[in-house]
């Protein structure tokens, strides 16, 4: 069992969980080459390509109607929309699911909230193409990509005229981390960063040698005619940048309570192979301490990981996608709409009293139109309950046109396992008398299933 065990968190961090049948064919599989299978099945770059027109690129009117700008604001919004559902399908159907579980992190990190979809379908694909790579490559590309120069403003950073949203966001939020800078380091970053921008006419990044500063700066005691380039280059070369991001990465995949023993080795390997990310990973996954028990099953989901793992366990199909962002609004992560530059906080902010209410609601939702249980609640032969119920699951299935399938997974169980071994399988953390009891008197294995689904306990991983 112990070897299941690793084998499942190693998934459900790694990923997005393991489906029974994976299981089952793994489990004779050591650690380490359940690493290298997951690294194989991501070597994959599916880019995200929904998305073929710019509208910013358009030659809209001048002047424009109040109708026309309505109908351009509508075209956003499906833009929008498209480009959300695509990237829920895929982190609900890929194989490479690892590189779409860093893709999610790097989101986060880089975290970026603008009015177009097509620029941010585009920093998605920078992120989803280096996720694996190398961070140097990937912060360049981020900060040279329309999308976060619109975001931070550097579009407007030009000589005489310093903006410093971008080079104060690169170090607190991106590299370094607050308390490893001056006010001095971002004045002088920000002149650096002057002429960066991007081509209105062609949505993409191109320097303007006029706007920018070419005069002498001190950045981190080191003085010259910096470029906005010199600057990545000498945040890189600092330490800091590679414990900045190990302790960001640590608190993702292993335990929100940062070990800084843990977080040192991972960044000397970070920072000694050239901010690599693969070895990085490759560390963590095959770490004795990734596997111990206070590492397993302590950590909340995002509403984005709990919404992916129910798809890819369950199969789910939705005739009406709009019920995805529905959800993701709810619990309050919508992709490409973080609340701020920081991005979501996670951990244990992403649940209160209401938001747990309702995740422990959806499953039963999707699952079975939105009964759990009837056991207890009325006598079977009052037909009026029945009709009742049956109105209520045909609202639900009206409403909601989620499509689980159920003979696939239940297909995928093997034969003779026990209801417990289901939960035990189904539960990150191990079971409580609660869980054990409740599962004991179920009527059958599709109930016992959604009822284990609708715990708190199935919120961690």
């Amino acid at each position: 069992m112990n070897n299941a065990r690793h084998l499942k968190h190693l998934y459900a961090r790694a990923g997005f969980g393991i489906r029974f049948e994976d299981l089952h064919d793994h489990e004779n599989w050591s650690v380490k080459k359940a690493v290298r299978k997951l690294f194989k099945a991501s070597e994959k770059q599916e880019p995200i390509t929904v998305l073929t027109e710019n509208i910013d690129l358009r030659n809209h009117p001048k002047d424009q109607t109040d109708d026309q700008k309505k109908l351009i604001q509508e075209e956003r919004n499906k833009q929008e929309k498209a480009l959300n559902n695509a990237w829920i399908k895929q982190l609900s159907e890929t194989d490479a699911q690892l590189r779409e579980k860093m893709t999610l992190f790097w989101h986060n990190h880089f975290a970026c909230n603008i009015g177009n979809a097509y620029y941010e379908q585009q920093l998605n694909n920078i992120e989803r193409a280096n996720a694996l790579g190398n961070f140097k490559t990937m912060l360049l590309q981020v900060s040279q990509s329309p999308a976060m120069l619109q975001f931070l403003n550097n579009q407007q950073n030009q000589k005489g005229h310093p903006n410093e949203n971008f080079a104060r966001e690169l170090m607190e939020l991106f590299t370094l981390g607050r308390g490893h800078y001056t006010e001095q380091d971002i004045k002088e970053s920000a002149r650096s960063f002057t002429g960066w921008g991007y081509d209105g006419k062609k949505g993409e990044y191109a320097f303007r040698p006029k706007a920018h500063d070419d005069g002498i700066k001190t950045f981190m005691s080191n003085t010259a005619n910096f470029c906005g380039e010199d600057i990545i280059d000498m945040i890189i070369a600092n330490k800091q940048t590679a414990v900045f991001i190990s302790t960001k990465l640590y608190r993702y995949l292993v335990n929100e309570v940062a070990d800084n023993a843990h977080i040192r080795a991972m960044a000397e390997v970070f920072y000694h192979s050239n901010y690599e990310i693969k070895p990085l990973l490759e560390f963590i996954f095959l770490s004795d301490w990734f596997y111990d028990d206070k590492n397993i099953g302590n950590l909340v989901k995002s509403p984005v990981e709990f919404l992916t793992g129910l798809n890819r366990q369950f199969y789910i199909s939705y005739q009406n996608p709009d019920v995805l962002m529905q959800f993701q609004r709810t619990l309050g992560q919508v992709l490409f709409r973080p609340p701020n530059v920081a991005g979501w906080p996670g951990g244990r902010s992403w649940i209160d009293s209401s938001s747990l209410m309702y995740r422990m609601k959806i499953p039963s939702t999707i699952l079975n139109a939105g009964v759990i249980d009837f056991t207890g609640k009325a006598d079977p032969e009052d037909e009026a309950y029945l009709a009742a119920v049956r109105k209520q699951q045909l609202n639900v299935i009206k409403r909601v046109q989620a499509q689980p399938d159920w003979d696939k997974f239940l297909h995928d169980i093997p034969k003779n396992t026990t209801k417990k071994q289901i939960a035990e399988f189904m539960l990150e953390p191990l079971l409580n008398k609660t869980i054990t009891d409740e599962i004991n008197i179920s009527p059958d294995i599709k109930t016992t299933i959604i009822q284990i689904v609708s715990t708190p306990e199935y919120q961690l991983t």
